[in-house]
């Protein structure tokens, strides 16, 4: 990506919509790539991912901090330690929407049986 980017600097960095675009398609690949790395572990030395996309690890640990921030990626930045603390991912709760699901479905039902009320007198 980068290649083709110095190769057609001039074509691609003429049109400031194409340049829009591929800033988001490159933010989009190195999100991409960044999530594939960190995936398989738990914590992760943020020098050391850097240097496995070759980047430099200020840029890296931006990203990384704005994927938090996003939600894209379940962590915290440990930044004394230097390291990623990547977090399991929490099952989502459906209690409370089931339930509400039930409040609603209950509401439908005592209405109708207040409109049938309401005919009989």
């Amino acid at each position: 990506f980068q290649t083709a980017l110095k190769t057609y600097k001039e074509e691609l960095g003429s049109d400031a919509i194409i340049k829009s675009h591929l800033g988001a398609l490159y933010d989009k690949l190195l999100e991409q790539n960044l999530l594939r790395i960190i995936e398989p572990f738990s914590r992760v030395e943020i020098a050391h991912t850097a240097s496995l996309v070759s980047l430099p690890t200020q840029q890296v640990e931006g990203k990384l901090s704005q994927m938090i921030l996003d939600k894209t990626l379940n962590g915290i930045l440990d930044q004394g330690a230097g390291l990623l603390i990547v977090y399991d991912e929490t099952p989502v709760d459906e209690t409370y929407e089931d339930a509400l699901a039930s409040v609603k479905k209950m509401n439908a039902v005592v209405d109708s049986l207040f409109q049938k009320a309401a005919k009989l007198s």
